[in-house]
């Protein structure tokens, strides 16, 4: 298939007296429809990349590719309407607005792109909270929902405006087992059905089981690179397990 987005030869270093290098050459693609992961332990550089992907950061040096296009070449102000417009982002923190209900948070990022709701947009976001199981809650602030209940919001917000790739920061991070294993699904399903990528960072090793491809990063490098799609689960489990045992090493 296709690349639909590809970093090539990223390299990013933050800091000014004392430099710390936090991705190291990393090539990296992405076809249309993937459902993937990103693992390593706390500061590998999956954010980073994460933000990278999503040019929400912009590297020391090398590219990133949006179907053959140079998105670094944009200037601010058209990199930004990209990202609104292809891209859609979950945290593991909400960052739902506060004083405003869950309906109007979801259609924030179509206000953003068209300054103002149509009724085709308003019928978007209320079907996307239906969808979501929070439909009973679109009125509720996020002061008024569960953890569980806020990151469906979230969701469905990253949705609006039907991006191509959706990240996904954690997005279990802060949830207990049975509100985790409902998100895992709805993510899932939303692949399934509507072809949209994902690329999701996680410590969340059920969240990487479902995974097509399950990527793990190291001291800034990609150390491993699983596809799994279409292995029977217990072979799956196998080939994933030496990234595990890496990260137990390197935790204890």
């Amino acid at each position: 298939m296709d690349n639909q987005i590809e970093l090539r030869h990223i390299v990013k270093t933050y800091g000014a007296a004392i430099k710390t290098p936090v991705l190291k050459d990393i090539s990296l693609a992405f076809a249309r429809g993937e459902f993937a992961s990103i693992i390593g332990q706390s500061g590998s550089g999956k954010s980073t990349l994460l933000n990278m992907i999503g040019v929400l950061d912009r590297p020391d040096s090398g590219e990133v590719f949006f179907e053959s296009t140079p998105l670094y070449r944009l200037d601010d102000d058209r990199l930004a309407a990209f990202r609104n417009k292809s891209i859609g982002f979950v945290f593991q923190a909400h960052h739902l607005l506060p004083e405003f209900n869950a309906l109007e948070n979801v259609l924030m990022p179509y206000r953003i792109a068209h300054g103002r709701d149509s009724s085709d947009a308003v019928r978007r976001a209320k079907e996307l909270l239906e969808r979501m199981g929070v439909g009973e809650r679109m009125y509720n602030r996020s002061t008024n929902m569960s953890g569980g209940q806020q990151q469906r919001v979230a969701i469905a917000r990253a949705l609006m405006n039907r991006p191509s790739i959706v990240l996904a920061d954690e997005p279990t991070g802060n949830l207990d087992s049975d509100s985790g294993e409902s998100i895992r699904n709805l993510l899932r399903e939303i692949n399934r059905t509507e072809g949209t990528t994902f690329i999701i960072v996680t410590h969340d090793r059920h969240i990487a089981a479902s995974c097509d491809r399950v990527i793990e990063i190291a001291d800034g490098k990609i150390v491993d690179d699983v596809r799994v799609q279409g292995m029977p689960a217990h072979e799956a489990w196998d080939r994933l397990s030496p990234c595990y045992c890496r990260l137990r090493q390197k935790a204890a």
